[in-house]
């Protein structure tokens, strides 16, 4: 399976990239493709809802990180949404790149599934991120392969160090 993993956090190498490192780690254990797109490394716009893409065959007018993003969403049986949970939601920038999967509403997508990894501080703050995922996942007719969350995570690299991060190999090693 050809896995598209967007990494939402832009903090470099921070817990949510520990994360999706051990995602990535446990899918290519499973012989999995996995391709990693990093908001730490790229910038992507908000949607202009301009719907230009509507008539051209979802293209954007926006030239960004999101034009990589979506040529890899294009080559992906599988999404996977990973992000630091800053104020009972995702990050901005994985809202950004969700935001403009528009680009796409018209056209259509490849992927038929996708997962979500989530950390935080504080722990019980995920009901808002989910309730998007699961609504989204029900639009498009998605199947949810799995949902990992994980709390105390009150500064950098503590990840690294949480026993929790195997469940987050654990379900990148469970797809095939």
């Amino acid at each position: 399976m050809n896995i598209l993993v967007i990494s939402g956090s832009p903090r470099k190498n921070g817990n949510t990239e520990i994360m999706v490192e051990a995602f990535v780690k446990g899918a290519r254990a499973s012989g999995n493709t996995v391709t990693v797109k990093k908001m730490s490394e790229l910038t992507v716009a908000p949607c202009k809802d301009c719907e230009y893409c509507f008539s051209h065959d979802g293209i954007c007018t926006q030239h960004d990180g999101m034009t990589e993003i979506l040529a890899a969403v294009d080559r992906a049986d599988m999404m996977v949404f990973a992000s630091p949970i800053y104020w009972f939601n995702v990050s901005a920038q994985l809202k950004a790149v969700i935001d403009r999967l528009y680009a796409r509403a018209k056209k259509g997508f490849n992927p038929t599934c996708a997962g979500l990894l989530l950390d935080s501080g504080s722990p019980n703050v995920y009901e808002g991120a989910i309730a998007a995922y699961k609504g989204m996942l029900h639009f498009l007719h998605w199947r949810d392969r799995g949902i990992v969350t994980i709390s105390g995570m009150e500064s950098k690299g503590l990840m690294s160090r949480s026993p929790d991060l195997q469940k987050v190999e654990d379900f990148g090693r469970s797809l095939h």
